[in-house]
């Protein structure tokens, strides 16, 4: 049974030559100018290879912090539409059961639950049930 290949998008150039070249010079390297890829020899292909796969992210995804503060805007506004965490929680809270009202000209209301009973509107006492 033949493996099912990754798919690989070969109209980018630049991303594939950075992908296999930081591939190349080293795996596992620290992130771009982290205390511990500064601590790396000058030489060290681990060096290289992280610069790279910083510069693949900054041309695929462009500035790092905007983009973290565009996704907490985002998901700010998606879960709480700007409100604060006790409406929130107010809103959580299970909402009384609605209670049936018969109204003139309306024609009866069966219970539910009611063993077929109806309420129904009569003009002397208000409701009969």
């Amino acid at each position: 049974m033949p493996q099912e290949q990754p798919h690989i998008d070969p109209v980018d150039f630049a991303g594939l030559w950075a992908e296999a070249r930081s591939l190349y010079f080293a795996k596992g390297f620290p992130p771009y100018a982290s205390p511990a890829w500064q601590a790396l020899d000058p030489d060290d292909p681990q060096r290289l290879a992280a610069a790279l796969d910083a510069a693949e992210k900054w041309r695929k995804y462009g500035d790092e912090e905007a983009l973290m503060r565009w996704f907490c805007d985002a998901s700010r506004a998606f879960t709480s539409e700007g409100r604060s965490r006790v409406e929130l929680a107010q809103m959580r809270k299970p909402k009384p059961p609605h209670e049936l009202q018969a109204t003139p000209g309306w024609p009866p209301i069966r219970i539910p639950g009611g063993n077929g009973r109806y309420l129904t509107y009569t003009d002397e006492r208000g409701m009969a049930a």
